[in-house]
């Protein structure tokens, strides 16, 4: 596709971030499935719920460009999975597995809110009032998972350290 203007940047981007989001709702439960701590699982079967509105919201988001709301594979969230994919493989004890697991979450969380950020900057720019309500609105949810892995990270990375179980409060 020929980007020759922001609008093009902003479609694309679109297309990108939809993909995104679609290659997370098949991730979430095989994370959810693998985390050890019942709070860790907990907090990835909620993300998916949420994951599962963010689809929804940027298919509205595509409403205000004009075009359909297509996907383009996001390589970036592919090789993400895939990168948490393989940590799934690795033998590891329990909390140890699921600080790793964490790691991977937040890598994916940090892509989401730099490309959300992006788009919402552009939609401010193009004049996507629609689009923009949609996309702060995940933008301000990837924000808060992240937050709540942070916090789930210090009580699990502590128990990684010492050698606890994950289950173990």
């Amino acid at each position: 596709m020929a980007m020759h203007t922001l609008a093009d940047a902003f479609y694309d981007e679109l297309r990108d971030i939809l993909s995104a989001e679609r290659q997370l709702t098949k991730a979430l439960p095989k994370m959810a499935r693998n985390a050890a701590s019942a709070d860790l699982k907990k907090a990835f079967e909620s993300h998916l719920a949420e994951t599962e509105k963010h689809v929804e919201r940027v298919e509205k988001a595509f409403e205000d460009t004009g075009k359909t709301a297509k996907a383009k594979t996001c390589e970036a969230m592919k090789g993400l999975i895939t990168e948490a994919s393989h940590l799934l493989e690795e033998e590891a004890e329990p909390a140890v597995k699921d600080a790793l697991l964490i790691a991977a979450a937040q890598k994916v969380e940090h892509y989401e809110i730099a490309t959300y950020g992006a788009l919402c900057t552009w939609a401010e720019v193009l004049g996507y009032a629609a689009a923009l309500k949609q996309l702060k609105q995940n933008m301000a949810e990837e924000e808060k998972a992240d937050e709540k892995l942070t916090k789930l990270s210090t009580k699990i990375n502590k128990q990684a350290a010492s050698g606890q179980a994950a289950g173990v409060a």
